[in-house]
């Protein structure tokens, strides 16, 4: 009984209080960490609230899981997607109780050479999240392995916008169904995800609005279609073959991911750093720029803070100078005219006392 190492990870070795044996890993390269867990597992053993190690695999608990997000999440699509990246890399039979924070970062560099940082991001707060779901349905008895593994920064510059010659390139270079996506896009704001999941039952043609559900804030908020958003919505509602708005012509399925796709596009236009989130900025600075309140480009957008959406006034430099002009003609009429013998250096400031003597060397 004690503690040993195995490869790079340190693990435990005990009985239980029915005298069998059991052969841990503590998922650390730290001697100190098993000795911890080694101490808690002999305390909880004295206590008699010990419990064994659920036997359950990666595929077995995915197949939970994924069922779990179906019934609770509208956004469930992009799971299933990211789960299916995730177990590709780790394997369909491996153990939860195998998972450790050197494989999990060995995951994060991987796919960081095919992907994002922020898509990587949100591939391993899916697995935390599936790890503290694990924990609380008691299938697994360890701390959340992707605990000790560092996320990559984010910078949120949130100022690439889509100039509108680069607009015309774009669509210009498209395939014909990007081609409806970026429009609808570019005239409502919506997040790919809120595109991927519009239903028929969302869109209200009578009243011209959009009923939309946003998965990231878990509200519905009132979006207005305006005629080029309404002019692809009625095509597609002509090839209408299930309760999505938008759909893959191949399978009948909704989108999952369109990046390949929109990045074709973006490189036969030569147009670089531009994303389909690009398009939504796009839409609320276009929205700023033309004089719309910030208040109401923030419920367009589903934006739980105008401080959020505050971002967006940063692009808008052109309307801000001509503003700020304004005031140049009210500043003549404003001053005092006085002759010289009337101006005293006594009734000036510090600052103005020191231009007055040197004016007068």
């Amino acid at each position: 009984m004690g503690v040993y190492r195995r490869g790079g990870v340190w693990w435990i070795d005990y009985y239980d209080q029915n005298r069998e044996r059991v052969q841990e890993s503590s998922q650390s390269s730290n001697k100190r960490d098993a000795e911890a867990l080694f101490a808690l597992r002999k305390s909880e053993i004295v206590r008699g609230v010990f419990r064994r190690a659920v036997k359950i695999t990666f595929n077995e608990f995915g197949k939970r899981y994924m069922e779990h997000a179906k019934a609770n999440k509208r956004s469930w699509l992009r799971d299933e997607q990211m789960y299916r990246n995730l177990k590709e890399f780790f394997g369909s039979e491996r153990q939860l109780t195998d998972f450790n924070p050197a494989d999990i970062e060995g995951y994060k560099l991987h796919r960081r050479k095919e992907v994002s940082g922020s898509t990587v991001n949100r591939e391993l707060a899916l697995l935390k999240r599936m790890f503290n779901l694990a924990i609380d349905w008691e299938l697994f008895r360890d701390l959340n392995p992707v605990r000790k593994v560092k996320f990559f920064r984010e910078l949120n510059t949130g100022t690439r916008v889509l100039s509108p010659q680069e607009e015309e390139s774009l669509l210009r270079n498209a395939a014909p169904y990007i081609q409806d996506l970026i429009r609808f896009a570019l005239n409502t704001g919506l997040r790919t995800g809120e595109i991927f999941i519009l239903r028929w039952s969302n869109v209200d043609f009578e009243k011209n609005i959009l009923n939309v559900f946003a998965p990231k804030t878990q509200k519905t908020r009132a979006v207005p279609i305006n005629s080029d958003a309404r002019k692809v919505l009625e095509f597609w509602a002509l090839g209408r073959k299930n309760e999505f708005v938008f759909y893959n012509f191949e399978t009948g399925k909704p989108f999952v991911d369109l990046k390949s796709g929109f990045g074709l596009a973006c490189r036969k236009a030569g147009i670089d750093g531009v994303t389909w989130h690009t398009l939504r900025h796009t839409f609320a600075s276009r929205l700023v720029s033309r004089g719309v309140d910030i208040v109401t480009v923030q419920q367009l957008l589903g934006h739980s803070a105008v401080t959020v959406t505050m971002r967006y006034t940063h692009t808008n430099l052109d309307s801000k100078h001509a503003a700020v002009a304004k005031l140049e003609a009210f500043g003549d009429t404003s001053v005092t005219v006085c002759t010289k013998m009337q101006q005293s250096k006594e009734g000036l400031s510090p600052n103005a006392v020191l231009s007055y003597n040197v004016a007068r060397t």
